[in-house]
């Protein structure tokens, strides 16, 4: 036992020593490089299997709901079957769902991306100057205390009704966790990546580039995940109320007045198709890799 603590300590004092070494000699311990790992391979049967719990307990709920209340509860085989029929063109609620999908995405890229860009600036600044971070992130834990729907009122004064007041919503609704994730793992970063950098001769771009964004990756990479659901379930929601004649949540609200609940189920898997394919193909694989070149994990 012993002997095997000598082995791990002396593997720790290695890896403290490189670290020390690559930022002495101007080099960022923490600078990311082609990956080549296929993470959607390693987490296929996690995803099966969860789909499939998903799937049984939809079908008993469906089941029950008929057998009980006598209710017409969309079952898994009709709605697939549905689904099935609306991609190979059937239309819905007046037009493909292609059509609706891309509709929500345009909305919902928008409003995601100014989001992302005004939060990473932001919380950037917030991240490197004290003074800047207690006043600015007052409003910013203001605005994130504002439930997404509470800013329909406020978008149709401002807009009106249309594509301008949801994108509205999803920017509001989306850019407080990524100013809050990028300051704090900002803040986080060790003071002595930053003096060895810039005694190194590295400008501040490359400060930002080089050492503090790739220390503070992990928390970044929470924050831009949290903002997407946000902004993702917001939209779905906000097309419902705005009036907006065509998306995935316009058909949701469209099937209550028409009772085709078969096709609101549609876009529901639709939406969670969607939500799962960002999680697992974006922010799992990029949090890996850089779990990787912050070495929290060993290469598979």
């Amino acid at each position: 036992m012993w002997k095997a603590d000598r082995v791990d300590d002396k593997g720790k004092m290695d890896k403290k020593e490189a670290a020390e070494k690559a930022l002495r000699e101007g080099r960022s311990h923490f600078e990311f490089r082609p990956e080549t790992r296929r993470f959607l391979l390693a987490n296929a049967v996690n995803i099966a299997i969860g789909i499939a719990l998903v799937i049984i307990a939809w079908w008993v709920v469906a089941e029950a709901m008929i057998a009980v209340r006598g209710a017409f509860f969309p079952t898994p085989p009709e709605t697939f079957s549905a689904l099935w029929e609306a991609l190979g063109g059937a239309k819905i609620n007046g037009a493909t769902i292609y059509f609706h999908t891309r509709s929500s995405l345009v909305r919902w890229g928008l409003g995601y991306a100014l989001a992302l860009v005004i939060g990473t600036i932001a919380g950037m600044a917030f991240g490197t100057m004290g003074r800047a971070y207690d006043i600015g992130m007052v409003p910013v834990y203001i605005v994130q205390m504002i439930p997404g729907m509470a800013w329909v009122p406020i978008a149709m004064l401002i807009f009106g009704l249309g594509e301008s007041a949801t994108v509205f919503i999803i920017l509001m609704t989306a850019l407080p966790p990524i100013v809050i994730n990028t300051a704090g793992g900002i803040r986080q970063a060790p003071p002595i990546y930053s003096r060895v950098a810039l005694m190194s001769g590295k400008d501040h771009f490359s400060l930002f580039a080089k050492v503090l964004i790739p220390a503070a990756a992990l928390p970044i990479i929470d924050g831009m995940r949290i903002g997407l659901a946000n902004g993702w379930r917001v939209l779905i929601a906000a097309e419902m109320v705005l009036g907006t004649m065509v998306g995935l949540g316009a058909t949701i609200e469209d099937s209550r007045y028409s009772l085709d609940f078969v096709s609101a189920f549609v876009c529901i898997i639709v939406i969670c198709l969607i939500g799962l394919t960002i999680e697992k193909l974006l922010f799992s694989g990029l949090e890996g890799v850089v779990r990787n070149r912050l070495g929290l994990e060993e290469e598979g």
